[in-house]
């Protein structure tokens, strides 16, 4: 359903291959209807994402809860802190999704899918602490050159 009134933020950014626009809109009136403790705020974030080869768009809108209150965060900066989420989000569970290939691991018993989990993400930590941006390139560089992981480790 389309909203009567503009957004009180809006940004529009072409990257990837693709122009995304973000419309946010925020209210303070909802909060009393919502079984959200401290909700300070309700948020409705509206994204278009437009593939610029083929001119397809994609829409999704999110409803968003916060305990911070206007004077803490303004509609421009919740739509960061959410888009922020997503960074944190790409940086680490994509990272274990894809170049790890997580999801068809067959680990499932016991404690060892969490051990596992854990292993993956120190290594993402470690390759960024070295200053790999690309975490497949630094798995390359370590599974090439064995004696480097050794030496890192102090063996």
């Amino acid at each position: 359903m389309p909203c009567l009134f503009p957004p009180q933020h809006r940004t529009v950014e072409k990257a990837h291959g693709r122009v995304e626009v973000r419309a946010i809109w925020t209210s303070t009136e909802l909060t009393g209807y919502v079984n959200f403790p401290y909700c300070r705020q309700v948020a409705r974030i509206e994204r278009w994402a437009t593939e610029v080869s083929t001119g397809k768009t994609r829409h999704e809108q999110v409803a968003v809860l916060t305990s911070l209150s206007p004077e803490q965060a303004s509609p421009a900066q919740i739509l960061e802190l959410v888009r922020g989420h997503w960074a944190i989000e790409n940086r680490s569970h994509w990272v274990r999704d894809v170049t790890f290939d997580e999801d068809r691991s067959q680990v499932r018993t016991g404690s060892a899918p969490r051990v596992m989990a854990t292993v993956r993400n120190l290594v993402i930590g470690i390759l960024r602490l070295l200053g790999f941006r690309f975490i497949p390139e630094g798995l390359r560089r370590f599974a090439w050159h064995p004696h480097l992981a050794l030496d890192l480790l102090g063996l």
